[in-house]
Protein backbone atom coordinates (compact mmCIF):
# COMPACT_ATOMS: atom_id res chain seq x y z
CA UNK A 1 0.00 0.00 0.00
CA UNK A 2 1.20 3.16 -0.81
CA UNK A 3 -0.03 6.69 0.76
CA UNK A 4 0.19 9.66 -1.07
CA UNK A 5 -0.25 13.56 0.39
CA UNK A 6 -0.40 16.24 -0.99
CA UNK A 7 0.52 19.84 0.27
CA UNK A 8 1.07 23.44 -1.23
CA UNK A 9 -2.66 24.01 -2.41
CA UNK A 10 -4.06 27.44 -1.56
CA UNK A 11 -6.20 30.83 -2.49
CA UNK A 12 -4.10 33.06 -5.17
CA UNK A 13 -4.66 35.39 -7.46
CA UNK A 14 -4.97 35.17 -11.52
CA UNK A 15 -1.31 35.29 -12.54
CA UNK A 16 0.22 34.32 -9.28
CA UNK A 17 1.97 30.74 -8.79
CA UNK A 18 2.12 27.56 -6.11
CA UNK A 19 4.09 24.82 -5.96
CA UNK A 20 2.47 21.25 -5.17
CA UNK A 21 4.32 18.63 -3.60
CA UNK A 22 3.42 15.10 -2.85
CA UNK A 23 5.06 12.87 -0.48
CA UNK A 24 5.22 9.00 -0.88
CA UNK A 25 5.21 6.55 1.78
CA UNK A 26 6.95 3.77 -0.11
CA UNK A 27 10.50 2.79 -0.50
CA UNK A 28 9.81 1.46 -4.28
CA UNK A 29 8.93 5.19 -5.44
CA UNK A 30 11.10 5.26 -8.24
CA UNK A 31 9.05 2.51 -9.90
CA UNK A 32 5.95 4.40 -10.16
CA UNK A 33 4.98 6.90 -12.74
CA UNK A 34 3.33 9.70 -11.17
CA UNK A 35 0.91 12.10 -12.27
CA UNK A 36 -0.96 15.13 -11.19
CA UNK A 37 -4.65 15.28 -12.15
CA UNK A 38 -7.76 18.42 -11.04
CA UNK A 39 -11.46 17.77 -10.74
CA UNK A 40 -12.88 20.78 -10.60
CA UNK A 41 -16.82 21.39 -9.07
CA UNK A 42 -19.35 19.76 -11.47
CA UNK A 43 -16.81 18.39 -14.08
CA UNK A 44 -15.22 15.02 -14.48
CA UNK A 45 -11.52 14.50 -12.87
CA UNK A 46 -9.19 15.11 -15.82
CA UNK A 47 -5.15 14.74 -16.92
CA UNK A 48 -2.72 17.62 -15.65
CA UNK A 49 0.75 16.00 -15.91
CA UNK A 50 2.99 13.24 -15.36
CA UNK A 51 6.63 12.75 -14.56
CA UNK A 52 8.07 9.19 -15.87
CA UNK A 53 9.86 7.45 -13.09
CA UNK A 54 13.06 8.72 -13.89
CA UNK A 55 11.56 12.25 -15.01
CA UNK A 56 12.97 11.14 -17.97
CA UNK A 57 9.71 11.96 -19.91
CA UNK A 58 7.38 14.19 -18.50
CA UNK A 59 3.66 14.60 -20.52
CA UNK A 60 1.32 17.88 -19.98
CA UNK A 61 -2.67 18.45 -20.75
CA UNK A 62 -2.67 20.94 -23.27
CA UNK A 63 -4.21 23.58 -21.26
CA UNK A 64 -1.60 23.54 -19.15
CA UNK A 65 1.24 23.01 -21.20
CA UNK A 66 4.07 25.56 -20.98
CA UNK A 67 2.63 27.09 -17.74
CA UNK A 68 2.90 24.30 -15.46
CA UNK A 69 6.21 21.63 -15.00
CA UNK A 70 6.22 18.65 -13.20
CA UNK A 71 9.15 17.09 -11.49
CA UNK A 72 10.31 14.57 -8.81
CA UNK A 73 13.04 13.68 -6.62
CA UNK A 74 13.32 10.03 -6.06
CA UNK A 75 15.52 10.41 -2.98
CA UNK A 76 13.09 12.38 -1.48
CA UNK A 77 10.05 10.04 -2.83
CA UNK A 78 8.36 12.97 -3.98
CA UNK A 79 6.78 14.30 -7.07
CA UNK A 80 6.28 18.50 -7.64
CA UNK A 81 3.85 20.52 -9.72
CA UNK A 82 5.26 24.30 -10.02
CA UNK A 83 2.16 26.25 -11.24
CA UNK A 84 2.80 29.61 -13.18
CA UNK A 85 0.34 32.08 -14.51
CA UNK A 86 -2.54 30.43 -13.10
CA UNK A 87 -5.95 31.27 -14.33
CA UNK A 88 -9.22 31.22 -12.60
CA UNK A 89 -10.44 27.50 -14.93
CA UNK A 90 -7.22 26.09 -12.96
CA UNK A 91 -9.32 26.12 -9.26
CA UNK A 92 -9.68 22.66 -8.84
CA UNK A 93 -8.81 20.07 -6.57
CA UNK A 94 -5.83 18.65 -7.14
CA UNK A 95 -4.83 14.98 -6.83
CA UNK A 96 -1.48 12.95 -7.36
CA UNK A 97 -1.35 9.39 -8.24
CA UNK A 98 0.97 6.50 -8.60
CA UNK A 99 0.78 4.35 -11.60
CA UNK A 100 2.68 0.87 -12.27
CA UNK A 101 2.26 1.11 -15.84
CA UNK A 102 4.34 3.14 -18.22
CA UNK A 103 3.17 6.80 -18.81
CA UNK A 104 -0.37 6.43 -19.09
CA UNK A 105 -3.00 9.30 -18.97
CA UNK A 106 -5.93 7.93 -18.57
CA UNK A 107 -6.86 8.17 -14.69
CA UNK A 108 -8.45 4.01 -14.43
CA UNK A 109 -4.09 3.21 -14.97
CA UNK A 110 -3.51 4.84 -11.58
CA UNK A 111 -3.91 2.43 -8.24
CA UNK A 112 -2.83 5.33 -5.33
CA UNK A 113 -4.14 8.44 -5.28
CA UNK A 114 -3.60 11.55 -2.73
CA UNK A 115 -6.73 12.76 -0.80
CA UNK A 116 -5.96 16.18 -3.00
CA UNK A 117 -5.07 19.70 -2.41
CA UNK A 118 -7.23 22.70 -2.99
CA UNK A 119 -6.10 25.58 -5.99
CA UNK A 120 -8.27 28.71 -5.78
CA UNK A 121 -7.41 31.28 -8.33
CA UNK A 122 -9.44 34.56 -8.14
CA UNK A 123 -9.97 36.95 -10.53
Amino acid sequence: QVQLVESGGGLVQAGGSLRLSCAASTRTFSSYTMAWFRQAPGKEREFVALSSWDGGKTDYADSVNSRFTVSRDNAKNAVYLQMNSLKPEDTAVYYCAASRTMSPRGASWYIYWGQGTQVTVSS
